[in-house]
């Protein structure tokens, strides 16, 4: 699991946010591929309560790993036997056919590739699933494609093909560089197999990378977490997410939570003194957890904080639409994968729930808010079809308690406002 940011926008999304055929010899036969037809044509420009073209991002799930970490929450099942990478790669592209047969779309302008750990995939299905994306959706001419890597030499070996196969940016699970706190972490990979996995990165020609890192890490001091970060700075990578170690619900870690997790001041101490870490480092803090150089935020997750659409295929995936007529509809896959396999064969294979009129707003601001520059004030009507005066009285009230900036034309938490978020976010509960 790479890229992970402190909650994901959606469900089942990445949010650096973030499913096989016949696992075991079980599954249905893979669902026949249809023969893509010609690409839809872009949505109308306009629809009847106001919402304009909204931009379309495309979300996969591959979700096997090695082995579950005690941490993680996300839908990954380790793999325990060889999986048929062609065949599951084909329910994907049936998945986005079911999908495209509703409505029309447009080119997508991002695609992630997630999981579970989507490089225990070889290169060749891969490229099979890009070059079926681009013949049914098309794919647009800068559009950034990435897919999520976990350290090891075995799956690093495979970057020189996702290169060729068309991806240009990777998000690598690091975690740490340190090799007791991965221990406790419960990763398989070593400090060394992390910075070797950078290395072949790199020499397979990426020039746009994520690493991913934790803190708040067991007996981990605030002198150790920033060395940690540090370590990691010296690998140059173009994105960090660097993101708080939180016990969530159904992992192991929840029910039996580590030893000598660091208290709130700790954590204060070290949140402080790694954003300063970062800041000198050329890193700008965009949003909660994601820090980037110039010309490198991850346009992908900017969609979704941005209240962009995205398709979401695969096991446990999620989406959201706009339709043509103002309606924004939410998406889910079947979990399992094996379930997802025989869903998709039978033609049944997502859950659409429409998002309500007074559910828009905070939807909205869930997303919007996390970015520390936040969105042009239109984005709210432009998105979510609702006019200002809907949430007129919490934006008030926010700004008169300092957590939004006094400023018309954005809509943008200040210092004490990304501090205090869910108590932002609270007063958008009853919009």
């Amino acid at each position: 699991m790479a890229g992970r940011g402190l909650c994901e926008p959606e469900p089942g999304v990445t949010a650096e946010s973030g499913s096989g055929p016949r696992a075991a010899g079980r599954g249905p036969v893979s669902p026949k591929l249809s023969a893509p037809g010609p690409r839809p044509a872009a949505r109308e420009a306009d629809n009847d309560i106001g919402i304009a073209p909204v931009p379309l991002s495309l979300y996969v799930h591959i979700p096997w790993c090695v082995r579950k970490c005690p941490y993680c929450d996300f839908n990954s099942h380790a793999m325990r036997d060889p999986v048929d990478q062609m065949g599951y790669v084909d329910a994907l592209l049936v998945d986005l056919d079911h999908e495209l047969r509703r409505q029309q779309l447009p080119a997508v302008r991002s695609l992630f590739i997630g999981g579970g750990t989507p490089s225990l995939f070889d290169a060749a299905p891969i490229g099979r699933l890009l070059d079926g994306i681009d013949a049914r959706i098309g794919l647009a001419g800068d559009v950034e494609i990435t897919l999520e890597a976990n350290p090891g030499t075995a799956e690093s070996r495979r970057f020189s093909g996702y290169r060729a196969a068309g991806v240009n940016r990777l998000s690598i699970g690091v975690q740490s560089l340190d090799d007791a706190s991965l221990q406790r972490l419960g990763r398989i990979h070593s400090a060394g197999e992390a910075r070797d996995a950078v290395a072949m990165a790199r020499a397979a020609g990426f020039d746009s990378l994520n690493l991913d890192m934790m803190y708040g890490l067991p007996e981990q001091t605030t002198g150790a977490a920033v060395t940690d970060l540090r370590a990691l700075l010296e690998l140059t990578p173009e994105h960090v997410s660097w993101y708080q170690l939180t016990l969530e619900p159904n992992t192991l870690f929840h029910q039996r939570p580590p030893r000598g997790l660091p208290d709130d001041d700790q954590l204060g101490d070290i949140m402080d003194a790694g954003q300063a870490l970062l800041a000198d480092g050329g890193y700008g803090h965009y949003e909660v957890s994601a820090y980037a150089r110039n010309g490198h935020a991850c346009r992908h997750n900017l969609n979704y904080w941005e209240f962009g659409d995205y398709l979401g295929i695969g096991a446990g995936a999620h989406g959201k639409l706009t339709a043509p007529g103002g309606e924004i509809v939410r998406t889910a896959k079947q979990r399992a994968p094996l379930a997802y396999l025989r869903a998709v064969a039978d033609g049944a294979v997502s859950t659409r729930v429409e998002v309500a009129h007074d559910e828009r707003a905070l939807e909205f601001m869930l997303n919007a808010l996390r970015l520390n520059d936040g969105v042009p004030t239109d984005f709210f009507t432009a998105r979510t079809g609702l006019p200002l005066s809907a949430i007129v009285a919490p934006l008030d009230d926010a700004r008169a308690r300092g957590l939004l900036h006094d400023d018309r034309r954005r809509l943008a938490p200040t210092a004490l406002g990304q501090r205090f978020l869910n108590d932002l976010l609270a007063l958008f509960e009853e919009a």
